[in-house]
């Protein structure tokens, strides 16, 4: 089975199976799409562009996740 090895927020990770997108990325890693931001290789990106960007061995990722609050 194909695995994918890419930096998330610092820590090597190794995913199984490879993940063929980065909507797949974020999912397998168990984030909610609509709770993060997301840095790819220094560039924010939408999520709107995440079923259509590839990933690939050494990619680096940076997941923000969203928490509100108030008081």
């Amino acid at each position: 089975m194909p695995t994918l090895q890419l930096q998330v927020n610092g820590e090597l990770r190794q995913l199984s199976p490879a993940p063929a997108n980065l909507a797949a990325v974020i999912e397998q890693l168990g984030h909610h799409p609509r709770l993060v931001v997301v840095e790819f290789n220094g560039l924010i990106l939408t999520p709107d562009r995440w079923d259509s960007q590839t990933v690939r061995d050494g990619d680096t990722l940076e997941i923000v996740t969203i928490v509100g609050g108030g008081s």
